[in-house]
């Protein structure tokens, strides 16, 4: 699947759930458009190419979408994630309660520093030491990681080598997998607020 197809999915998914939590049964393709920033062409584009159909007058079934959505990518099961570096950001992540709402559950937290390490709370975390035999022995394919940007480097190639195939970097620095095994995808957010600012500043200047 192309990335932005898949994008657009777990945006339909998402979109999808929270309808379904304000009780509604049914939605149309220019519900989901308006919700995401596309045309409800693109929509049953995206839709009919999955096979997925619905009823022109009486639109598609929340619950059956979020089914076959949640099949197509993968997520009939719980997707278990662990978060490396469990500083502030990390912890915010671990205490994240959107997380359950998509189907993922933080398993564990990982960090170097002994005085972070606790079986207490909800989340533990343990020694990064400890990584690669719990990854393993619990099937954990993807990460989340918070870590300084002097070492982001080095903890990536170690998630690499203990098995980790999807890499979610909140650290301040760019990084590429360095192997065609993980998938890494970068989020700076020093950089999206800049970006932010930028746009907002930009609309300004149009009034």
């Amino acid at each position: 699947m192309k990335t932005e197809i898949v994008k657009r999915l777990s945006q339909y998914k998402s979109v999808l759930i929270k309808l379904k939590t304000l009780g509604f049964v049914k939605v149309f393709s220019d519900n989901l458009g308006d919700a995401i920033g596309i045309s409800s062409s693109q929509v049953r584009r995206d839709f009919s190419a999955f096979g997925l159909t619905g009823n022109k007058r009486g639109g598609y079934r929340i619950d059956e979408l979020i089914e076959q959505l949640a099949h197509i990518l993968g997520k009939d099961e719980v997707q278990k994630i662990v978060i490396v570096g469990c500083g502030k950001i990390g912890r915010a992540l671990m205490n994240h309660t959107g997380f359950t709402r998509e189907g993922i559950q933080v398993m564990a937290g990982f960090d170097i520093n002994m005085e972070r390490v606790t079986q207490e709370g909800q989340v533990p975390i343990y020694h990064i030491s400890d990584m690669g035999d719990y990854v393993q022995r619990e099937g954990i394919s993807v990460a989340i990681m918070t870590v300084p940007e002097n070492v982001a480097s080095q903890v990536m190639e170690t998630l690499v080598n203990v098995g980790i195939r999807g890499i979610l970097n909140f650290a301040p620095v760019t990084l590429k997998s360095v192997s065609d095994r993980c998938e890494v995808h970068n989020i700076n957010i020093a950089l999206e607020i800049e970006k932010l600012f930028s746009l907002m500043y930009f609309a300004e200047k149009q009034k």
